[in-house]
């Protein structure tokens, strides 16, 4: 049964009230807030990421979606800010082999590895990666149906990352960094010139239990 707080003593409902006041106090300070809108301090964004591929149109969403004033040009030159792909490997390992010699697990990996610089080329995140993993149990009497399901684990772990580049580039650290590049002098080390995009460096040849060196369902992230 609800109590309606209108009918509690004056004394309970203080004591209600500032409990409510306590635990909004508590779950502010742990840093906690409501996922959402996350504006970064650039309003134009270049990626070597291809836009036709399924990771690439993922990222320019979730970015989007998290800070709506950001756009995405297609010239480095045009940038504020350029989010590089360094590399990306996909990768299915056995983990777990029964009596017969048959695989009872596999362990699903991606490495990703991005960095983030300013329009002059100076570093705001340097080179950053990101490895997520998964254990799928294997049966080989169900090939297709396993490699649908590998394929859709691959899928979740993609968009996982996703979610923490999003996360990482929208930090306040990030923020800062991006702020202090601009009071500092363009580098001139030698670096390749800034509107040449780095090629980025992906490696999907783990071998698969249906035999394809590079059939896993969901493809790499590119």
């Amino acid at each position: 049964m609800k109590t309606d707080m209108r009918n509690l003593p004056p004394v309970q409902q203080y004591l209600r009230v500032m409990a409510c006041i306590a635990l909004c106090t508590v779950v502010a300070a742990c840093g906690f807030r409501l996922k959402g809108v996350s504006p970064l301090p650039f309003e134009t964004l270049y990626t070597n990421i291809a836009e036709n591929s399924a990771f690439g149109a993922q990222i320019r969403r979730a970015i989007v979606a998290s800070s709506p004033h950001t756009r995405f040009v297609s010239e480095p030159a045009d940038a504020q800010a350029r989010l590089t792909q360094i590399s990306s490997e996909q990768s299915l390992r056995e983990v777990s082999i029964d009596a017969q010699g048959l695989v009872e697990e596999y362990e699903l990996t991606l490495v990703f590895v991005f960095q983030l610089t300013d329009a002059g080329g100076r570093v705001i995140l340097p080179p950053t990666t990101l490895t997520t993993t998964r254990e799928i149990p294997y049966d080989a009497t169900v090939v297709q149906a396993k490699q649908g399901e590998i394929g859709a684990l691959f899928l979740e772990m993609q968009q996982s990352q996703v979610d923490r580049i999003v996360r990482r580039i929208a930090s306040p650290d990030v923020a800062e960094a991006f702020e202090k590049a601009a009071l500092q002098p363009q580098p001139s080390d030698g670096s390749p010139p800034n509107d040449v995009p780095i090629t980025p460096q992906n490696k999907s040849d783990a071998p698969t239990p249906w035999n394809s060196q590079r059939n896993i369902p969901g493809g790499a992230i590119r």
